[in-house]
């Protein structure tokens, strides 16, 4: 899985700002990804008409496609579960969303605990879990 798909609903491209750190032993390993909000998002159209409103499933799939971006080590990854969302605040069009998260290894990956932010401050912070995919 790339950390750009075309199954997704969110067009915005991560740009990434910090990747995790190749030693995956060590505590303290985080990223940073930055997501521009164009007014253009398809998402847009119907959400709340007249006071577009990015909806939060689109901000865990930045949450999702940043960590994909952002793996530490040389494995593959794939989602296993979303363990956690809590919206905070909206993101509106033409905000720049920054995605920080801290990874963890866990049993078989990575837990991946993201907040979500634009300049006016949290928007959703985000549990995810990862397994790591063992390639033939």
């Amino acid at each position: 899985m790339t950390a750009t798909s075309t199954n997704s609903p969110v067009r915005a491209e991560p740009e990434v700002v910090r990747r995790a750190s190749e030693d995956a032993g060590k505590p303290g390993l985080s990223s940073e990804v930055r997501f521009r909000i164009e007014p253009e998002e398809p998402v847009f159209a119907g959400h709340y008409p007249d006071f577009p409103i990015f909806p939060g499933v689109c901000v865990v799939e930045c949450a999702h496609r940043a960590a994909l971006a952002t793996a530490p080590g040389t494995a593959a990854i794939s989602l296993r579960s979303l363990e956690s969302a809590r919206f905070i605040g909206p993101v509106f069009p033409g905000d720049v969303l920054t995605v920080r998260a801290d990874w963890k290894a866990a049993d078989g990956g990575w837990t991946y605990t993201a907040t979500a932010a634009t300049e006016r401050g949290p928007s959703a912070k985000v549990r995810l879990g990862f397994r790591t995919e063992v390639r033939p």
